[in-house]
């Protein structure tokens, strides 16, 4: 009996196993062609078509991944030990291709049910946010939290970790404390965001963290914010409020999302400080709480197209999967983002020939050249990229990683290039500057804007977002069933020919449409999973 692999090119000279492949029997591959196995092939591995040589080239999905260091046998397993990473090199001169995307007609006359802002931004929740401009307050964002969260009804004064302990120091757990009912109902929560940053470091540092504050709190998802100042830091209160006049330019140029700041070293005692704050923000609490969703369309969308331990069916299944939904919102109007920047390293041209203007591939491609540059500067590299993890399930070449990761991008025109922390600006598909760390990345894009993130895992990762759902994709079945709690959507069945990408992509639009509408919660947001860790410029790969 045939075992079967996966040429993702005619091009290719490697196949993808998509179960364990035994040396012996034939591998069954494209159009009826055959190779044997010289060795055990693990899943999600790869398998050499021909016998290579040290200084050949290795080929996947038609481009360059690496290059061979050490003899292959034909059928051979593709390691680490025998291969090294190696792309193509690249030019800003486009040349562009017209690949044929979605249809997304029976899309552009559906709808979400949003939250609508005075900017004409739409929300998909509606979050009062409180953050510190320095780590200095974090300890009094924490107690505003402990003052107001629980009491509020947002806490989880039940959890059944809370009940658990209760039983092991030989309390009943009818002890528990019941659930509170909220008391703005239309409020989804109050997240309190700490961070290690705001004195210290370089005044770009200083700047940068403002621009992101000021993104979260121009978020559609945010009502308003209450910001703890100290007084003294770089992250000066007049930076943050410059940047989020800058954002609200031409739109809204009074500001009129509440902003309610409260500095330390004016306010005297910390009694003083946290009870006007606490005050204050109760009140605008009862404002907020006002707010009702209203039908908006799909171009209200913003989609942050994120994955994070990903393994060798990433870029087979939940990575196309996430790509035909981004053709499909923008084709309808909407906007998605395209972050991680190590991880499109080897696939630059391509890239590059899907920019619709010459300044947008000049601009990608110096972004790129200045990370790894200081990426270099400190002895580090791009192909330093993937994980233990990564490489254990199949990506054993930062190329690898990217040119699977890339596929979250679908085939649209590129609209847009932006760095970090700047904010999302055009409809279609943008290219954001960030660190391949899920959780530093998910918080640029989330502070750039988007207001749902799809998140492509083949190992699992619990990543959530304080502001954003963040819809979990799974590249296998078997994950998706050994980490349900985790797990929003499973995309396995592309890999077991049991659904097409198109069938899948669909059935995740439908998801992602009921969970904007906040018909469906997210496991993150069930569990409360909300990360949110700024990127402190330099090198984070």
């Amino acid at each position: 009996m045939s075992q079967v692999a996966l040429q993702l090119d005619a091009r290719d000279n490697v196949l993808v196993a998509l179960a364990t492949l035994e040396p012996g029997a034939p591998v069954l591959y494209g159009s009826g062609q055959t190779c044997r196995p010289a060795e055990t092939i693990p899943a999600k591995q790869k398998m050499a078509l021909a016998a290579l040589q040290p200084g050949e080239l290795i080929v996947m999905y038609g481009m360059v991944v690496g290059e061979v260091v050490h003899p292959i046998a034909q059928g051979g397993l593709v390691t680490t030990s025998n291969i090294r990473h190696r792309t193509a090199a690249y030019t800003t001169r486009r040349s562009p291709s017209q690949a044929a995307t979605p249809d997304s007609t029976q899309w552009k006359n559906r709808t979400f049910m949003g939250y609508h802002r005075a900017d004409g931004q739409v929300g998909t929740r509606n979050y009062w946010i409180v953050l510190p401009l320095v780590f200095c307050e974090n300890r009094n964002v924490e107690q505003m939290r402990d003052a107001l969260e629980e009491e509020l009804g947002y806490g989880r004064a039940n959890s059944a970790y809370r009940r658990r302990v209760r039983q092991l120091i030989g309390r009943e757990s009818s002890d528990a404390e019941p659930v509170r009912s909220k008391i703005f109902p239309n409020l989804d929560g109050i997240r309190f965001l700490t961070h290690q940053l705001g004195c210290g470091g370089t005044r770009q540092d200083a700047q940068a963290l403002c621009g992101l504050l000021a993104g979260y709190i121009h978020h559609p998802n945010v009502a308003g914010a209450t910001v703890l100042s100290l007084g003294c830091q770089n992250a000066q209160t007049g930076l943050l409020l410059e940047q989020l006049r800058a954002l609200d330019s031409g739109v809204d140029p009074a500001m009129r999302k509440p902003v309610l700041v409260f500095d330390q070293q004016k306010s005297g005692t910390e009694s003083a400080l946290l009870g006007r704050a606490i005050d204050e923000t109760f009140a605008a609490l009862a404002d907020a709480n006002r707010a009702q969703r209203a039908p908006a369309p799909l171009a209200a969308l913003t989609v942050g197209l994120q994955c994070g331990g990903s393994d060798g069916f990433s870029g087979i299944s939940a990575n196309p999967t996430v790509g035909y939904v981004s053709d499909v919102v923008a084709g309808a109007g909407g906007k998605t983002m395209l972050s991680e920047f190590p991880e499109l390293h080897g696939v630059e041209q391509e890239l590059i020939n899907r920019c619709v203007t010459d300044e947008l591939a000049e601009r990608f491609a110096s972004l790129m050249q200045t990370y790894a540059a200081r990426a270099r500067a400190v002895q580090s590299d791009f192909a330093f990229n993937p994980s233990a993890g990564n490489i254990r399930d199949g990506l054993i070449t930062d190329a690898i990683k990217s040119a699977g990761a890339a596929r979250k991008g679908g085939v649209s025109p590129i609209s847009d290039v932006i760095d970090y922390p700047e904010y999302v600006r055009r409809s279609g598909l943008t290219l954001q500057c960030t660190p391949g760390n899920d959780v530093e990345s998910v918080t640029a894009q989330v502070g750039a804007g988007c207001n749902i993130v799809l998140f492509t895992t083949g190992l699992g990762t619990p990543t959530g977002s304080p502001i954003a759902p963040v819809v979990k994709i799974s590249t296998n079945t078997a994950l998706a069933q050994r980490m349900n709690d985790i797990i929003d959507f499973d995309a396995g069945p592309i890999v077991e020919g049991k659904a097409t990408i198109a069938d899948c992509a669909e059935k995740l639009l439908e998801l992602s449409i009921a969970v904007a509408s906040g018909e469906r919660l997210t496991h993150s947001e069930q569990r409360g999973q909300v990360d949110f860790i700024p990127w402190k410029r330099g090198v984070s790969l």
